[in-house]
């Protein structure tokens, strides 16, 4: 006889446990977005049968890209665009000014789920996209579209759909304004593969970054720029966020990244000025606020260089950010640079990290840094001892250091 806490039904059947040895794997498969910097993020292209969340700002251009991807797609397989926020008309005229190709590409304007499985299930898309996760809802629950129960049964119901059926669905989600992805934090957990579209409003470029991908890296990006064609890839990222002036001023180096499997070179920029108030400002933008306090401290421990009365801004240009530790050297660099008025040697790269006790560590990826700063025509590169490379880069002069002392002396 059974515990009285027992629910199994008797003629429910028992699931079925398997040994992890005997399963058999299958290949994944992919096929192309239609933009290679997407595929890129997507760890090699779409996935059939996967769920993705794409965020961003408004305006910022998802709905954009993900057009021209299905108008790329729908040359060879069926597709089906879902727009709870604009209309068919609306939809066909933006195809229309973006000069696409558009003749396999499906539309549907409709926001109720149950209208929306069944049209998916007569067209059969390979990829399909619900734009936005936010416009939709389900007749089983009473609450409004957008809400935390709808958002959260809705995209359920689409990523099952997309499990049972082997389509790749792509949930298109609002950003709110402290960054985060609108409605319950959970959709991330739903979905395979999260992606967040980044840019500034001032410029026309945007990245698209990976931060969760059950089929390829994360912090991977991909960099386009906005045209009045729609958005184009940027084929050398690099040569973009370098900024070659002949006469360069103080405050300013270059900084090795590595996003994802990509080195990408970006210009790290400082100013130090007198202030005027009783606690100086220190402002970051493009690096994390509380990492330049801590390097502040360093500096002034270690180096002598005291910055108690000074206000300090430290800008990664291009709007992109930089959240691995690497930007350490090139940080204290700038700010060095900017506080002395010195400028600091002409084409220069450096990248390390720095520790609380004034030494710059190593960082991954270091040879694949300094390969990408010798492609561009760098001739200096100032990185930790560990990073300093077996064999000798031609036009590229190396020069390794253990502390902050020995790379301000450089």
């Amino acid at each position: 006889m059974g515990s009285p806490g027992r629910r199994v039904s008797a003629n429910q059947p028992v699931a079925s446990v398997q040994s992890i040895e005997n399963i058999e794997l299958q290949s994944l498969q992919r096929f192309s977005s239609g933009f290679a910097e997407l595929d890129r993020v997507l760890g090699g292209g779409l996935v059939a049968g996967s769920a993705i969340l794409v965020g961003g700002d408004p305006g910022i251009g998802k709905s954009t890209i993900l057009l021209q991807a299905l108008a790329a797609v729908s040359a060879d397989h069926p597709v089906l665009y879902v727009s709870g926020e604009e209309s068919a008309q609306q939809m066909a005229g933006r195809a229309q000014r973006l000069r696409l190709a558009s003749g396999g590409l499906r539309i549907l304007a409709e926001t109720r789920v149950q209208q929306i499985l069944p049209a998916a299930d007569s067209e059969r898309p390979t990829v399909m996209v619900l734009d936005s996760i936010q416009t939709f809802h389900t007749d089983w629950l009473q609450s409004a579209p957008g809400s935390v129960s709808q958002v959260r049964d809705c995209a359920a119901e689409f990523v099952r759909y997309a499990k049972s059926s082997g389509c790749c669905v792509v949930l298109v989600g609002h950003v709110t304004k402290e960054g985060f992805l609108a409605g319950p934090r959970v959709l991330e957990h739903l979905v395979d593969t999260v992606l967040y579209f980044e840019g500034d409003d001032t410029s026309r470029f945007r990245l698209i970054r990976a931060v969760k991908n059950r089929f390829g890296a994360i912090n991977e990006i991909g960099v386009f720029a906005m045209t009045d064609a729609g958005l184009r890839e940027v084929n050398n990222p690099s040569a973009m966020f370098v900024h070659q002036n002949s006469n360069p001023g103080s405050g300013s180096i270059v900084f090795a990244t590595q996003q994802g499997s990509r080195p990408l070179l970006v210009e790290v920029q400082a100013l130090v000025d007198a202030s005027v108030l009783a606690n100086p400002r220190r402002l970051a933008v493009g690096i994390e606020q509380t990492r330049l306090g801590m390097l502040l401290a360093v500096m002034h421990r270690h180096a002598g260089i005291s910055l108690h009365d000074q206000d300090v801004f430290v800008n990664i240009v291009g709007g992109i950010r930089v959240i691995e530790p690497a930007a350490d050297l090139a940080t204290v660099l700038a700010i060095a640079s900017s506080y002395s008025d010195q400028v600091l040697p002409p084409a220069t790269v450096a990248f390390g990290e720095v520790g609380l006790a004034g030494e710059v560590r190593p960082v991954q990826n270091g040879l694949d840094r300094l390969r990408e700063a010798q492609k561009l025509g760098f001739k200096r590169a100032i990185i930790a001892e560990g990073n300093r490379p077996k064999e000798q880069l031609e036009g590229l002069e190396v020069t390794s250091v253990r502390n902050i002392g020995d790379a301000l002396r450089c």
